[in-house]
C-alpha cells in the first residue's frame, strides 16, 4: 500500500460552477508531476450539488479523498477537518476552490519545501477583488503585523505548502475561534514567502460576505494581539487625564476668575465621554468572554457527516 506524499486540501461550499474547473486542472497538474499526490476535497454543508459531484469523483478516482462535513461550518473550520482527514507524508498544499490558488504552483513550492523550509506561504502581489475589498485587506494585514505579538507575513493569506510535522502541530491546537494563517506563523519552524498574482475566481461569486471577513478579522485580532485590552487601558487612563485637565480649569477659573463653566455642554461631554470609554470596555473584553466561553464547551470543532476514501492508499 502507498503513502500520498502530497496532499491536496481545497474546501468547497457552494462551488458546483467552479468544480469542473477544479478538477480538470487538478488531474492535469497530477498528471504531469511524478510525485504521488491525493486531493482532499471538503464539502461544508454546500446547498448546491458540489456534495453529490465530490462524491462521484471520490468513488470513481483513487486518487480523490471526499470529506463532508454536516452542515456549513465556515472555511477555517472545514480547511482544519480537511488538515486532519490529509494523508500526506511530506506536505499538505492548501488551496481554495475557486481557483484563485492557482494549483499549478505546486511544483515551485515542493521546491521551496525540499530546500528546507517547513511552510511555503503566498504572498499575493495583486488581487482582482474590487477597490474597497482590495484597500481593507491591505489595511488590515497592515494593521495585524503592527499590534500582533506573531510575525504574520503582509498579504499571505491560507495558501501555503506546510509540512507534515506542522500539519500535526494544527491538529493538535484546539482554539474554537481558528485564524489558520496565524496558527502556522505561531508555530515557527522555516517559513519562505513566495509571491504571485492572484487570478479572478474562475466562475460564481465569493462566498465569503463581509460579515465573515469582519469575524475572520476579528479572530487575528483578538486571537494573536495584545493591543485590544492594552488600548482599553491606556484609552482609560487618557480619559482620566483628560478630566483631571477639565477639572484643573474649572477650579483655577473658579479661584481666579470668579467663574465657574456651566451649562448643559460641559456635563455632556463627561458624561459622553465616560460613557463612551466604558461601553469599549465592556465591547473588548466582551470578545475575549466570549471566545473563553465557546472554548469552554469543549464541543468538536466540526461534525464529519461522511467521509470517502481508498483504503488501497494509507
Amino acid at each position: 500500500m502507498e503513502i500520498p506524499q502530497i496532499s491536496i486540501v481545497a474546501p468547497l461550499y457552494n462551488e458546483s460552477e467552479s468544480f469542473t474547473h477544479l478538477v480538470q486542472r487538478l488531474n492535469a497538474l497530477m498528471d504531469s508531476i511524478s510525485l504521488f499526490v491525493e486531493v482532499v476535497l471538503i464539502d461544508d454543508g454546500s446547498r448546491d450539488d458540489t456534495a453529490l459531484r465530490i462524491r462521484q469523483l471520490a468513488l470513481t478516482d483513487n486518487r480523490y479523498h471526499g470529506v463532508f462535513l454536516s452542515r456549513n461550518h465556515g472555511h477555517q473550520l472545514a480547511l482544519t477537518a480537511g488538515i486532519a482527514a490529509a494523508r500526506g507524508s511530506e506536505a499538505l498544499f492548501i488551496i481554495d476552490g475557486d481557483l484563485q490558488d492557482p494549483p499549478e504552483l505546486l511544483p515551485e513550492f515542493y521546491k521551496l519545501y525540499k530546500e528546507g523550509n517547513d511552510v511555503v506561504y503566498a504572498v499575493r502581489r495583486k488581487r482582482k477583488e474590487g477597490f474597497i475589498k482590495r484597500m481593507g485587506y491591505h489595511l488590515f494585514y497592515r494593521l495585524l503585523s503592527v499590534i500582533s505579538y506573531v510575525d504574520i507575513p503582509l498579504d499571505s493569506g491560507d495558501f501555503a505548502l506546510i509540512s507534515r510535522r506542522v500539519a500535526d502541530v494544527m491538529n493538535k491546537m484546539p482554539e474554537e475561534s481558528r485564524y489558520l494563517r496565524g496558527m502556522r506563523s505561531w508555530i515557527g519552524f522555516r517559513q519562505i514567502g513566495f509571491e504571485y498574482e492572484r487570478s479572478s475566481r474562475v466562475a460564481g461569486e465569493s462566498k465569503y460576505s463581509f460579515k465573515q471577513l469582519f469575524r475572520l478579522a476579528y479572530n487575528g485580532i483578538f486571537n494573536f494581539s495584545e493591543f485590544p485590552i492594552k488600548f482599553m487601558s491606556r484609552t482609560g487612563v487618557a480619559a482620566i487625564l483628560i478630566s483631571l485637565v477639565y477639572f484643573v480649569i474649572v477650579v483655577v477659573k473658579k479661584l481666579f476668575f470668579a467663574h465657574v463653566i456651566e451649562g448643559f455642554t460641559s456635563l455632556l461631554f463627561v458624561i459622553i465621554l465616560f460613557s463612551g470609554v466604558q461601553l469599549l470596555a465592556l465591547g473588548i473584553i466582551g470578545e475575549y468572554v466570549l471566545r473563553i466561553f465557546f472554548q469552554s464547551k469543549n464541543r468538536p470543532l466540526y461534525i464529519i457527516k461522511e467521509e470517502i476514501v481508498n483504503r488501497e492508499y494509507i
